[in-house]
């Protein structure tokens, strides 16, 4: 694999963003850190373009991946993924994300273990879906996936 193949910077719409809380805020932050830590993302057809940018955004109910050149100079391709393939685990992980803050108030440590561990596997499962939805247009690893997955979730965060 050439050592091009990676995203070196990302963004999200912000034109759709509510005010996200200081949590949501922060694993955002977390989400893009590691990206561009350490990626791996092959684009067909374009395997010789990278580094890349990415923009995320959603538009008519589709989750867009906006592949440009590293300076944003040319687009290289739009990846459009319908979001209702991914509403219900979205939706039960928020559900489970809302579980666990409330529990870290008051719930005992085995207790929000439990929650936990449900998050984290609804996360791998949403994982897993998006690296499947990609996998024709865009490969990339596990690691990745995942904090593409947190991103898309925070785009659907509506207030």
């Amino acid at each position: 694999m050439p050592d091009n193949q990676y995203i070196a910077k990302i963004a999200l719409d912000e034109k759709t963003v509510v005010r996200r809380n200081a949590d949501i805020e922060h694993e955002r932050k977390v989400a893009i850190f590691d990206i561009l830590d350490q990626n791996r993302f092959i684009v067909s057809g374009f395997e010789n373009s990278g580094p890349y940018s990415l923009h995320l955004s959603i538009e008519d109910n589709r989750l867009i991946f906006d592949v440009r050149t590293e300076d944003d100079t040319t687009g290289l391709v739009r990846i459009p993924l319908p979001v209702i393939s991914f509403r219900r685990i979205i939706k039960d992980y928020f559900h489970v994300c809302e579980s666990y803050f409330d529990a870290i108030k008051s719930a005992s440590p085995s207790k929000i273990e439990a929650i936990d561990m449900g998050r984290r596997g609804l996360h791998n499962e949403g994982s897993e879906l998006l690296k499947e939805r990609l996998k024709d247009r865009a490969e990339t690893d596990f690691d990745t996936a995942r904090r593409l997955f947190t991103l898309m979730c925070i785009l659907h965060i509506r207030g």
